[in-house]
Parts: structure tokens; C-alpha cells; sequence
């Protein structure tokens, strides 16, 4: 088994990976848990393939679950649903020292622990991520949110997990394209600041995305180990430092605004495509080289993930894009910084881009 530690200043805890976890979660979860039941939030999809092992493994420890299982979607992260989770909570007589379980990907993540930082005005919570996507970014590091009319991950707190269980199986009962979003997030910690990763990723993304693969454990346990170490770094974004993970994200979320946070662009998808796009603005601005840019692009592609914005057929002008990013959280005093690329592993925050230079780059994409 893999222990990745996250030092965070008075909250540390713990991501163990390993394959068969979720058969021995009940294991893993007694120390934490104070009473004969636990609160366990999912989705539908995931409780066809999962509740019966996870919930027989914290029976099998003397612990009596009590499920909620939610519709499967990023439409889940809404208000609606934040307060069936809430009610779920109080009705079970949670108490603050009580942690809850968050079974499934990002959205059941984001939410439960959004719902556990309110809750008794904050219980614990434990992350079960069953998505590639959760399991190497957004399980760890203490965001939580829910999306709103006005843009994604706009209501949240930071609220760290006492601990984190994934299990690279959960994978294999996943749509190929699911694992696929996900893999943009193994790849962006590379482009981070490892270029020697991203070229590992470049021989290894096969590897990562087939099932069962030495690969995807290494990939798993990488990026949790970078995530862990940014994120001790900078828990709340305060320095700079922790900024630095929402590369791609800026023109991710405005893609995924522009087509109404559905299935027609996934949450990775969207980082893909904003990474690519990162990367040949920050070539247009002259601040890496283009073949660098394209080699990004050329890998994206590669991997089955969207690298071209032409491609996606959303019919808007590159000023829509941009006015949706005026509504991003990481606004600042009416400015928007973005994370741009003087090379392959060489990410930094630009506090100094126009947007209307940005609008003028994604109408030349839209055509192209």
C-alpha cells in the first residue's frame, strides 16, 4: 500500500492506494468512526457497482451504514442537493466529532464535504474517490463545493478529510471516458512543474488508462504525492503556491459554463482542452515556445481527450468565453490572474492578462 502523508497544520491526514480497498473500507474507516453507524453519501452509479462490498465491509466491523444515494451528474453539486445532504446529516443526529463517508467522484466528494464543513458548523468527513479525476486531485486538499447559475465551485469552504482511501479498481467498472477526463489531471502536475513526469505520462498514458496497470498505481500515487506537497505548501491559496493547481481550470470552467455543466463536457475534459489552450496562448504571448505548446496539444489529442476548440462545436464568439470568466473565484480586485507556461513544467501565475486579448486568442481557436 501506498501512504501519501498531507501535512496540513493542525489537520494532517492520511491517502492510502491500494487495489482492493474498497472491500477492506470498513477496515480502514473503524478508528474514525465513534458509533455503530456511519452516514454514507454516493451516487446511483456508484452504488450498482459498490454499495454491497463497502457497505458488507463496515458491517463486518461492527458499523451499521446509512446510505444516501444521489443522482449521478455534476448537476448534483447543487443547492437542491447540498440540502437533501444536510437534512440526510441532522436527521441521523450527526455529531461534530462524527466523520461521514463520501463515496463516488468529485461531485459526491465536493458536496458531502461541503455539507460536513456546515453541519454542527463542521463534522468530519472521509473520501472514498472512485473516479481517476477524485482520486488524484479533488479528494485531496480540503476544496469543497457546489456550482451555481452563476458559475462552478462558487459556494465552498475548505474543509480537509481525516482521511483518503483510493482504490485503483474502482476504476476498472468506469466508461473508458471517464478515466480518460481524469487523466488531465494526472498530466497537469506535470506540466506544473515536473517536466520529467509529463514525459513519464507521455510513455505511460496507455498504461494508465488500461485497467489493472502498474501505471496507474505509479500515476495515482504521483500526483497525490505532488498534490500533498502544494497543498501543505498553501492550504487556502493564500501564497500563490497553491494556484498553481488550477492550470487549465480558468478556460475549463468558462467551456464548461458555455455547455451548462452537462455531459457534453466533462470537468476533466474541460481542464484538458483549458490546458491546451494555456499553453497556445502563452505561446502567443511569446512565452514558450510553439512546438513546446503543440507537443502538449499532440498528447492531449493522443490520449482521447479534446485539443481543439473548434472541435467542440459550441457556437459563441471568444468575448462570451471570457465574460464567463469574470464570474471565476479566483477574481481579484476586478483582475483576473492566469496560469500560463514559459515551458513544459514551467507554470506561473500572470496577474497582468487582458482579457480582451484573451477573447481576441479564442475567436482565432474557434476558427481554427
Amino acid at each position: 500500500m501506498a501512504v501519501i502523508p498531507v501535512d496540513i497544520a493542525g489537520a494532517p491526514y492520511e491517502v492510502r492506494i491500494e487495489a482492493g480497498l474498497l472491500a477492506r473500507a470498513g477496515q480502514h474507516c473503524r478508528p474514525f468512526i465513534r458509533k455503530d453507524r456511519v452516514a454514507i453519501v454516493t451516487d446511483a452509479n456508484v452504488a450498482a457497482s459498490w454499495q454491497g462490498i463497502v457497505g458488507a465491509s463496515f458491517e463486518a466491523v461492527g458499523i451499521r451504514p446509512e446510505w444516501l444515494v444521489l443522482p449521478a451528474g455534476e448537476s448534483t453539486k447543487s443547492c437542491e442537493q447540498l440540502a437533501r445532504v444536510v437534512d440526510f446529516l441532522l436527521d441521523l443526529e450527526t455529531e461534530r466529532k462524527d466523520n461521514v463517508v463520501a463515496l463516488g467522484g468529485g461531485v459526491i466528494g465536493d458536496l458531502t464535504g461541503f455539507a460536513a464543513s456546515m453541519v454542527k458548523r463542521g463534522c468530519g468527513f472521509i473520501q472514498i474517490p472512485t473516479t481517476l479525476l477524485a482520486q488524484v486531485d479533488s479528494s485531496v486538499g480540503g476544496k469543497t463545493a457546489i456550482n451555481t447559475p452563476a458559475g462552478k465551485n462558487l459556494v465552498g469552504a475548505f474543509h480537509q478529510p481525516s482521511l483518503v482511501l483510493a482504490d485503483p479498481s474502482a476504476l476498472d467498472t468506469l466508461p473508458l471516458r471517464d478515466t480518460r477526463a481524469g487523466y488531465a489531471e494526472v498530466a497537469k502536475y506535470g506540466l506544473i512543474d515536473d517536466a520529467a513526469f509529463f514525459e513519464w505520462c507521455e510513455a505511460n498514458a496507455a498504461g494508465i488508462l488500461a485497467g489493472g496497470s502498474v501505471a496507474r498505481e505509479t500515476a495515482i500515487a504521483r500526483s497525490v504525492a505532488a498534490k500533498a506537497r502544494i497543498v501543505a505548501a498553501d492550504e487556502k491559496e493564500t501564497t500563490g503556491t497553491r494556484a498553481l493547481l488550477n492550470l487549465g481550470h480558468t478556460f475549463g470552467h468558462a467551456l464548461e459554463a458555455e455547455t451548462g455543466f452537462s455531459e457534453r463536457l466533462l470537468h476533466g475534459e474541460g481542464v484538458a482542452l483549458g490546458m491546451v489552450l494555456a499553453a497556445r496562448f502563452s505561446a502567443r504571448q511569446g512565452l514558450m515556445r510553439g512546438q513546446d505548446a503543440e507537443r502538449i496539444a499532440a498528447h492531449i489529442g493522443t490520449v482521447g481527450l479534446p485539443a481543439s476548440l473548434s472541435a467542440l462545436g459550441i457556437s459563441c464568439d471568444g468575448k462570451r468565453l471570457a465574460d464567463h470568466m469574470l464570474h471565476d473565484k479566483k477574481m481579484d480586485a476586478g483582475t483576473l490572474p492566469f496560469l500560463l507556461m514559459r515551458g513544459i513544467g514551467q507554470t506561473f501565475l500572470a496577474k497582468d492578462v487582458d482579457l480582451a486579448e484573451v477573447a481576441a486568442f479564442l475567436d482565432e481557436q474557434l476558427r481554427a
